[in-house]
């Protein structure tokens, strides 16, 4: 392999992993904060890319109407989050785990027949939108500039993220929370409206995702059970909780991944798994995680 097919597979992995970050930072929000495993995550992802395929097909007369899908869509998945928070989560907190996976279980059921009653089981594409539909040289090779794209939005995220919660007043009440609810709440912090913010922040992670995913590949129904799986190695390799472990996870995933595919395509599959597998063996809470 020459090194601009190593070049290629380095950019097509870390495109692929920041996409997986997008996701995967969301779940370890949720998870840090409210100690809930979101299996519907995956299906809010999903939901971000039918909205993105709706928007842009629905008013394709309107300029630059990805940028305003890019907009809407995290937006509308973030208030579909605040909803299942208030409604629903809200309710089974005090319960066993159990609850939680057959509830966020059954969302996944709910909202993907809801998916399939209104975009139909065909797959879908968004073209790449202006002015990142070009191509440009980089060492040599030409490459996608979406896809360049892609990483810096990837990075830009999460460098916000970690100045939003290590250098702002919200994070600090984030934070706390997370320490230790019941000393925040008696501080004086609305800890539900906390949980519904998080659980929104999260959600809202999942539709920018979804929404940036459509043009370098497909929307159909089952892509959220194909991408959860690679979140939930990403947050199990960082650490629960972690949003620097969930960065790094998922740099190490769609590395090994891209190359994974171009030297054992067999075997793609099970790369996440044995690098999951390898990592818990040496450290078992995560790369970046704190033992219990």
């Amino acid at each position: 392999m020459d090194i601009e097919a190593i070049m290629g597979q380095v950019l097509s992995g870390l495109s692929v992993g920041m996409v997986l970050f997008l996701i995967a930072s969301g779940l370890s929000v949720i998870f840090g904060t409210l100690k809930i495993l979101n299996l519907a995550h995956g299906t809010i992802y999903m939901i971000g890319g039918f909205l993105c395929y709706w928007i842009t097909s629905t008013f394709a007369h309107i300029p630059a109407i990805f940028w305003l899908a890019l907009i809407l869509g995290p937006i509308a998945t973030a208030l579909l989050g605040g909803l299942i928070e208030i409604f629903l989560l809200r309710r089974i907190y005090a319960e066993e785990m159990l609850y939680q996976y057959i509830l966020t279980f059954g969302l996944i059921l709910i909202l993907g027949e809801l998916c399939k009653l209104i975009w139909g089981v065909g797959y879908h594409t968004v073209s790449v939108p202006w002015p990142v539909d070009g191509k440009m040289s980089i060492f040599g090779m030409i490459y996608p500039v979406y896809n360049i794209f892609l990483i810096c939005c990837g990075v830009a995220v999460f460098i916000g993220l970690m100045a939003v919660m290590r250098f702002t007043g919200l994070g600090r009440i984030i934070r706390a929370v997370t320490f230790n609810r019941e000393m925040a709440n008696a501080l004086g912090i609305n800890v539900p409206m906390v949980y519904t913010g998080v659980f929104m922040l999260g959600c809202w992670l999942a539709g920018l995702a979804g929404t940036l995913m459509p043009p370098m590949s497909v929307v159909a129904l089952g892509t959220d059970m194909a991408v959860i799986i690679d979140c939930f190695i990403i947050v199990v390799i960082g650490g629960m909780g972690s949003l620097s472990g969930a960065f790094i996870g998922a740099i190490i995933l769609g590395l090994v991944n891209a190359f994974g595919i171009s030297l054992l395509p067999k075997l793609t599959i099970a790369f996440g798994f044995l690098l999951m597998i390898i990592i818990l063996i040496i450290r078992h809470w995560g790369l970046l995680g704190k033992p219990e």
